[in-house]
């Protein structure tokens, strides 16, 4: 099959899909079979321009559309992605790689942010003062940006976007979504499902591309705010030039998410937590838990329970339920695999190599399996680097205080968690430890959505954390008014319900 052959994916503007002017395109791999599956166009400037004055056209409309009327396209929107989500994390599977259930678990998160969009009305109300002096009242109103920014990872091609999108699209903004290009289609099967719901043409914009359409968001004028998830020089970058262009900015970075295991834990408890939370979604989870700390003298046990849990797993084609599905592409494969290596020249010992395992899948396939490496030193890269594959490793420390002096002086500060029986040593962590999220006996502690997401150190940049309270935050901007008014009004008679 030649490139002409396969499926293009294309951008969606003014309600329809559009080809791009540029003449470029990128290979969309099917990672279980190893092979380029589909192509997805790459936006130049123009691109960028035309999605942007859609999203800008739409506007004034939808921000002066009834919170009845938006309201309701939330409502079915939501339904809708309910009825279909087996849909849906079927394209994921088959662009990410991860297994169904992974797939449907990455919806079911989304799913929150939507439900939480739903109650916008009661969210994005100002407050009421009256009488702040004779016959003067205060009061505020919450009003939407304008168009908005995203720019989403390829390790959750729904989940990340539904954290920002059905927020900002209630709060009455226009959104402008660029998915990554090795994953694209969800973007898609998402904006014709907006459509279906009832939502304006333009309100929901995806614009595919690289680094082009990037750039051309941070810089557009009309675009207000950047929110972003992604690698930490990444976000570095996405929160320096954004700003620098007078955009807010909500930019998430990467992790190194630590485990601190104290002596007194239910170690069964520990190693089932360890293993769904450093090998699902192949590891490649901004929340993943990529270093277990070890109070000793529990490291022997433990690692003899991760390696029996381990030996237990099934990798394969994510169609195919599995335990585990292949990596992206194979160039992310062989990067995170390069890491092996790097431990055995650090002195580390691997204990489970997942190079070369059988797989229920293509040979050709992206495979690495789980990889558990103990004794790592902490000045090695295996332990300072973001990996963000199946590699779990162990790093054995004498005390609890030891444990929290590691995690606090690294550089990154997403999400932690600590397992133990011990009430006040875990009350104790919760306040020493200098990260954003964490878990108690809990090993991916991602806040429900009434609740926000974000990190500290380099792994947020700025201080605008996603959905929750500071999303509705981030996607209006306030005014105050002081009135007073000296005579009454009357508006006329009107027994009826008003209606949208």
């Amino acid at each position: 099959m030649t490139d002409t052959d396969l499926p293009l994916i294309r951008h969606w503007i003014d309600g329809a899909l559009r080809d791009s002017s540029s003449g470029r395109t990128s290979p969309v791999f099917d990672p279980a079979r190893g092979v380029v599956a589909k192509r997805v166009v790459l936006a130049d400037r123009s691109d960028v321009d035309a999605a942007v004055a859609s999203a800008a056209a739409a506007f004034p409309d939808w921000s002066e559309t009834s919170l009845a009327r938006r309201q309701t396209i939330l409502f079915r929107f939501r339904e809708l992605l309910n009825e279909r989500k087996g849909e849906l994390a079927a394209i994921i599977t088959s662009e990410h790689g991860k297994v169904l259930s992974d797939a449907g678990g990455e919806i079911a998160r989304g799913l929150e942010v939507v439900e939480l969009a739903t109650g916008f009305p009661h969210l994005i109300k100002g407050d009421h003062s009256e009488n702040v002096s004779t016959g003067v009242d205060v009061y505020s109103i919450k009003q939407p940006l304008g168009v908005v920014g995203i720019i989403s990872p390829f390790n959750f091609p729904a989940m990340v976007p539904l954290w920002f999108f059905p927020v900002a699209i209630a709060a009455g903004n226009t959104v402008v979504l660029k998915p990554s290009e090795k994953d694209p289609s969800a973007s898609i099967w998402m904006a014709e499902l907006w459509k279906e719901a009832g939502l304006p043409d333009g309100v929901f914009t995806v614009l595919q591309g690289d680094k082009v359409a990037v750039d051309g968001l941070l810089t557009a004028p009309e675009v207000r705010s950047i929110s972003f998830v992604g690698s930490t020089p990444i976000a570095q970058y996405i929160y320096e030039t954004a700003a620098k262009h007078g955009k807010r900015v909500q930019a998430l970075g990467g992790a190194k998410n630590h485990m601190l295991v104290l002596p007194d834990a239910d170690l069964d408890l520990v190693a089932d937590s360890a293993v769904n939370a450093g090998f699902g979604s192949a590891g490649e989870r901004c929340m993943a838990v990529s270093v277990v700390l070890a109070v000793e003298p529990i490291a022997d046990a433990l690692i003899e329970k991760l390696t029996e849990r381990i030996g237990t797993l099934r990798i394969g084609d994510g169609l195919r339920n599995p335990d585990m599905g292949p990596l992206i592409t194979g160039e992310h494969r062989d990067k995170v695999a390069g890491y092996i290596d790097l431990a055995i020249a650090d002195g580390a010992s691997v204990v489970v190599d997942g190079r070369g395992i059988d797989v229920d899948g293509d040979e050709a396939g992206f495979w690495l399996g789980p990889t558990l490496i103990d004794n790592v030193p902490t000045t090695s890269r295996v332990y300072t680097e973001e990996i963000f594959g199946p590699v779990l490793s162990v790093v054995r420390v004498a005390s609890y205080e030891a444990g929290v002096e590691l995690i606090n002086s690294g550089r990154f500060g997403n999400g932690t968690a600590i397992f133990t029986n011990d009430g006040g040593a875990a009350r104790r962590f919760q306040h020493e430890v200098q990260v954003g999220m964490i878990g108690v006996n809990v090993p991916i502690p991602v806040p429900v959505a009434y609740y926000s997401f974000g990190g500290w150190k380099q792994s947020l940049f700025g201080s605008a954390k996603a959905y929750g309270i500071q999303g509705f935050d981030f996607f209006t901007q306030e005014k105050a008014i002081t009135s007073r008014w000296l005579d009454p009004s009357h508006g006329g008679i009107n027994l009826g319900f008003p209606q949208n």
